[in-house]
Parts: C-alpha cells; structure tokens; sequence
C-alpha cells in the first residue's frame, strides 16, 4: 500500500466555485498535466466529453492517443487498462453507468485485485475505476444502482466515494497517484452541485480519512456518496427539534477510517448508517458490526441502517420512495432514543 497525499478541509475565499462534475475534469486535467503517463479511457470520453460531461475538452487538449473512445464493451476497457498498468501507464477508466460494471467485474475481481499480492509484490496495476453510482436522477434500468459492496469485499481494492466538488478535485488525483487500484464513485445527483474547490496543492486530507462534515452531540450519522449531503440536510432539520447530530462523511470505504468513526459513536453513545444501496449485507452492516465490537460499553442503542430496500432499484417515478430521505433518517434517530 502506498502513503497518499491529502485533501483540503476548508476552501479558501478566493477558491473558484465548480460543480462536483467539473472539478472531477480539473483534478483529471490536472493528473494528466503532471504526469504524461495517465491516460483516460472509456465510451464517449473523447470527442462527447462523457455522457455526464466530466472530460470534457480532456481529448481535445491532449489528444486521442492519451483521451480514448473505447468500444462498448467495460471488460475489454478494464482488460486493456491492466495492460496498460503492466506496461507503466496510469489509466483512468468510465464505466457509462454503475450498472454497466458487471461486465467488467471478472477483470476489477480476479485481475486488477489480486495482481500484487499473485506477483508477490512484483507488479502493481494503477489503474482507477470510475463509476457514477446512485439514483436520484430519474434515470432508467441499470442506470441508478450502488455497486460499492462487491467491490468493498473484494481484498486488493481501494473503494472511494466522493460527495462534493472539492473532494472530487483532490480524491481524484489522490486516487490516480496511487500504485494500488482504486474503485472510485461519483454521486451522480450530485454533479451539478456547486461550492469552492482550492486548487493549490498541499494541505490535504489524506485520502483515506474520514471527516466530521457537520459536528454534534446526541447522535453519529455515518454516510458517503450521494447521501451525505441528505444528511446534511436532516442535521439542520433536527436542529430545529434540538437534536444534534453530527454527520461523518467516510470518504473512504476500503480502507475504512475506523479511529474517526469510533471517536465520535463514542462521544454521543448513538449512531445511524444511511446509504442508497439495499440495508440487507449492505456497507452499514459492515459498520454496525464493528461499531457494536469497539464501543459496546459507550452505545445507548443499537446501531440502526437506512438505506435502500431489498429489490431491484425501481421505475424513476417510484424511485423517491426508495431512496432514503429526511423523514426515514429523522426516523431512525428518533428510534435511537426510544432503547
């Protein structure tokens, strides 16, 4: 495993102001302005730019040879990637969708994880999977799921999720200066959000650091991706009905910055676990378990889950009654103090 440079944790005042998805293509420009050897590839990143825009002007400004419009075909991109890797480049690929990762998942589980520890440390595959992941955007079948567990259970991986636009500038370019492949999501609702994203460089929270986005004291709200901003949101409304909670956004999931998420279920003896993808094995049970191991003498309640339910993501029109919201995460902190 490789040390990783670090992410800002407050933006200053002159800091220009980007959506998620266009600090994704600054942190992208950036990486490949630094180093000649990172490549991007995927279905429509060159000439469309991505079908959400995210590289976009990329192949103009450095070319085909370094900005490739691959076939539809993810295994064969993720394939190619290794090759890449083994010869000495850095390549970043799309997958459209986070359901289209499936076909490629033969290539991110037997290959890309597993190289190192099969070369016994000979070899190394720098290689990042970008994956849009999440609902929310009243797309159709197999274009709103939430992927991360396979990957999350796969040894070998580094799984990242970002949910703002300076996260996005600096995780990204984290993740591609990284010997180890990286499985990294991007909340697709979230993209055309906006806030300060510093671009100088240094003074970075470490890749793999989680960190306290909205402090509190009567209840630990545990959240990445796409739901950390919900969060957010049901923080200011609890506060209206003098509940304070304070938000954790993990940043990273594997490997999982245990020491912040402890410290604070310690502090105020409650937590909640939001997440889009179904609760039944998802991420949250991950966490519950080792929650309930190192602060069971601290926990005034049983670590509770919201997330989504245990059937194929729905129809777009259904789609806001499994996602969580307000009501279902208010719900559960609620439910924390009725032990």
């Amino acid at each position: 495993m490789t040390t990783m440079e670090t992410t800002p944790a407050a933006a200053p005042a002159e800091a220009p102001v980007l959506t998620l998805g266009k600090a994704l293509n600054e942190g992208l420009r950036k990486a490949m302005e630094n180093d000649p050897k990172v490549l991007v590839m995927g279905e429509d990143v060159g000439k469309l730019g991505g079908v959400f825009r995210v590289t976009d002007g990329l192949q103009k400004d450095f070319g085909e040879e370094r900005v490739i419009d691959t076939p539809l075909a993810e295994s064969g991109i993720v394939g190619t990637a290794i090759g890449l890797a083994l010869r000495g480049y850095r390549p970043v690929c799309e997958i459209q969708f986070d359901g289209f990762v499936f076909p490629a998942a033969d290539q991110i589980i037997t290959q890309l994880a597993k190289m190192r520890l099969r070369s016994l440390g000979k070899l190394s595959l720098p290689v990042v999977v970008r994956i849009p992941c999440g609902g929310g955007i009243g797309a159709v079948e197999h274009h709103s799921e939430s992927p991360e567990n396979y990957f999350t259970h796969t040894a070998g991986l580094r799984v990242v999720a970002c949910s703002n636009p300076a996260d996005a500038y600096t995780m990204i370019q984290q993740s591609i200066a990284s010997d180890d492949p990286v499985i990294f999501f991007e909340p697709k609702r979230r993209y055309w959000d906006k806030a300060p994203v510093p671009v100088e460089t240094g003074g970075w929270t470490p890749l793999h650091e989680a960190r306290v986005v909205n402090p509190g004291e009567h209840v630990t709200v545990l959240a990445y991706g796409p739901a950390v901003k919900t969060c957010l949101e049901a923080a200011s409304a609890a506060a209206e009905e003098g509940r304070s909670l304070e938000v954790v956004d993990l940043r990273s999931l594997n490997p999982l910055d245990i020491g912040t998420v402890v410290e604070s279920v310690n502090r105020t003896g409650r937590c909640v676990v939001v997440h889009e993808a179904p609760v039944f094995s998802g991420y949250g049970a991950e966490l519950a378990a080792r929650i309930t191991e190192k602060c069971f003498y601290r926990l005034e309640a049983p670590v509770l889950r919201v997330g989504g339910f245990s059937t194929p993501y729905p129809p777009s029109r259904l789609e806001d009654h499994y996602l969580p919201d307000l009501d279902r995460i208010l719900d559960a902190v609620d439910r924390t103090f009725t032990w």
